[in-house]
């Protein structure tokens, strides 16, 4: 396969341009450089920026059934065969500090054993990993090793958001025992986050197996090794998510358990207080009837008579109500 000249792929307006050495290490893609299988390079793209859109609609190194999926069409993660090359979309937690990490964020790529052209339209936190190791030379040596590092980057930065759910449940399951009911909404938010990441995980990790399973002439056994383990341990993230829905569900019906018996225990204080002083409430109602013949009315003490008399009703019907378990 004949090499492709740098200044084909150098575009103005590119995150980077790297031109993997074979080593481990990258460098600064030059316009008098020739890449090739030996000597791949790693074209980043925001795809919203004029001169990389331009280049995406026009190059001749890209297939025509290709541009509209690097240019923002394609969402879910898949992966797909086109004939030397391979495009694969990919979803990475959201590191952006104003959004929330499950709003995930799409990487869309197109590969063969020369070129990597991969494009985003907000920052993928993942790919700096790899950008580091190949500044420090020990990142990948080709185009394999690189997206093995790169499925292995963003299931490590899905774990590690997961991980920050399952606390978060632990946390709320503790406070719960101690009869403590979270803020409104805070649950719901943690439901729909673990929804959200159960959904486009697991295609996500259905990619990975595929990539595993299919004879892409650029990766080896070994990396088609290590591409299963990841899809495994995302499977096992899966299995996580999985299992917090659950508990959710469960901290939902013992938020609503513990509510209803707050609402149950104060309306039978409630309940209680009126039977405590519904004679005294009769009986006041009673005497305060303005016509003649009220009893005691002419008694000079009749009104604390009347009083001393409530008082010792009201201890009346407590004791009452104590002795038979009520209070």
């Amino acid at each position: 396969m004949e090499g492709i000249k740098g200044s084909d792929v150098n575009v103005p307006d590119a995150v980077f341009t790297l031109l993997l050495d074979g080593k481990g290490g990258a460098r600064q893609l030059e316009d008098s450089d020739v890449i090739d299988s030996e000597h791949p390079c790693w074209l980043h793209l925001n795809y919203t920026h004029p001169d990389s859109a331009q280049w995406l609609a026009t190059t001749p190194l890209l297939p025509n059934s290709v541009r509209d999926a690097l240019a923002g069409e394609s969402l879910r993660p898949r992966v797909s065969r086109l004939g030397e090359g391979t495009l694969i979309t990919l979803r990475c937690i959201n590191g952006s500090t104003d959004e929330r990490p499950d709003q995930l964020v799409a990487m869309r790529l197109y590969m063969d054993e020369r070129l990597i052209v991969s494009t985003r339209q907000r920052k993928v936190l993942a790919l700096d990993d790899v950008v580091n190791d190949l500044k420090e030379g020990t990142g990948p040596v080709d185009c394999g090793a690189w997206l093995v590092d790169i499925c292995d980057a963003l299931t490590d930065h899905a774990s590690e958001f997961i991980e920050e759910l399952h606390d978060k449940i632990i946390d709320l399951e503790d406070n719960l025992l101690d009869q403590q009911i979270p803020p409104r909404g805070f649950l719901a938010l943690l439901r729909k986050q673990l929804i959200v990441m159960r959904r486009y995980m697991t295609p996500q990790r259905d990619v990975f197996a595929r990539l595993a399973s299919e004879r892409l002439p650029w990766m080896n056994d070994d990396q088609r090794r290590r591409m299963q383990d990841i899809a495994d341990r995302l499977g096992r993230g899966l299995d996580e998510i999985d299992s917090c829905i659950a508990r959710t569900a469960v901290m939902t019906d013992e938020i609503a358990t513990v509510m209803q018996e707050s609402l149950s225990r104060r309306t039978y204080t409630m309940s209680l207080m009126a039977m405590v002083f519904l004679p005294s409430t009769f009986l006041t109602g009673l005497f305060g009837v303005n016509l003649g013949g009220i009893p005691g009315g002419a008694y000079r003490f009749g009104f604390s008579a009347f009083c001393i008399m409530l008082v010792v009703l009201i201890g009346g019907v407590a004791w009452w109500l104590h002795r038979s378990k009520w209070l």
